[in-house]
């Protein structure tokens, strides 16, 4: 099964190299070794490409992609009607902005007229970088290089900044902190603009241990990102394939919550709804089966509570939130 996702370098591969391994492991073998269900990860750019590849290659089958520009991908009809094509499997972490500056570079002002890496042209960072740069009234010369590139030439001087979508800790920037002075620079979420579709988020030390010092933070902003699959028809075998990796995949969802995998799972709440798309029918029949859809969960939590004291209505979702988790690691009880 083809899993497209973005560069080697992001959270995002992680992930994806994170399920195609646990899933080759504990599966009953054929007579010449081969496993019921192989997912291998094909490497996109972690934004539009990613979706048109699984729109478009006979063996892409799922692709992990910033929910914001799905939508707007179906609301442009950038690839036609795509509103039955795809449909998601869950919601996943969020990605945050990693805003990377050369030591003479203090704030985002100081990035007018300087040239700042995007990343690769149709990508997170640089479609949703130039709006949000633009929202900020921060004008740039805007380049579109790769991020080993991008480092290379800001260590060079030839890039004042270069911006990373991806879930933290993003591994690949540790190398950012071997280069005297490189560092991050907050990106506001004050601005009124920025609040209607991004989310708020802190980068900390214990994140970037060589980057942001001890006790330090810096904020930023951040976007959900999900797991969307070509929705192939019933009955056809990609479908049957697609069924069984969704199967597999969220009977051993609790494996991928150790300190073994990324800590980018721990924020993964399958029964987590995705506002305007439909789920993927195998992944919706086996949540209700699990759990009884989250509705009865909802209601199962409300009498939890009852004769408790309770928070806020932003703290009980959070309280929810963790009970999901609690359920998902204890399916008995």
């Amino acid at each position: 099964m083809g899993f497209v996702t973005g560069t080697p370098q992001c959270t995002e591969f992680a992930i994806a190299q994170d399920i195609a391994t646990t899933l080759a492991s504990g599966q009953e073998t054929g007579p010449h070794g081969e496993v019921a269900l192989r997912v291998v990860p094909i490497v996109g750019n972690g934004g539009t490409r990613s979706i048109l590849d699984v729109l478009t290659l006979a063996g892409a089958d799922v692709a992990i992609a910033p929910v914001i520009l799905v939508d707007r991908l179906r609301e442009a009809k950038t690839f036609g009607d795509i509103s039955d094509k795809l449909a998601y499997i869950a919601s996943l972490h969020v990605e945050e902005f990693h805003l990377l500056a050369r030591p003479e570079i203090a704030s985002l002002t100081d990035l007018a007229g300087k040239r700042v890496n995007l990343g690769e042209d149709g990508g997170a960072g640089a479609v949703l970088g130039r709006e949000v740069l633009n929202r900020l009234g921060v004008k740039i010369s805007e380049s579109n290089l790769g991020p080993d590139a991008a480092l290379e030439g800001m260590r060079k001087g030839d890039i004042s900044a270069a911006l990373l979508v991806s879930g933290k800790p993003v591994s690949f920037l540790a190398w950012a902190g071997q280069a005297k002075g490189i560092h991050f620079l907050p990106i506001p979420y004050s601005n009124e603009l920025l609040q209607q579709n991004y989310l708020p988020s802190t980068l900390r030390h214990e994140d970037y241990p060589d980057l942001i010092g001890f006790n330090a933070a810096v904020d930023t902003i951040a976007i959900k990102s999900a797991l969307f699959a070509y929705n192939w028809p019933p009955r056809s075998e990609r479908f049957r394939l697609l069924e069984l990796f969704v199967q597999t995949l969220f009977t051993r969802f609790p494996e991928f919550l150790g300190d073994a995998h990324h800590p980018k799972w721990r924020e993964v709440n399958l029964a987590a709804l995705l506002p305007g798309w439909q789920r993927f029918r195998p992944a919706e029949r086996w949540l209700q089966q699990q759990s009884g859809g989250e509705a009865a969960l909802r209601k199962a939590f409300g009498r939890f509570l009852e004769g408790k004291p309770t928070a806020n209505p932003p703290d009980r979702e959070e309280l929810f939130r963790d009970f999901l988790r609690w359920r998902e690691r204890n399916p008995d009880k």
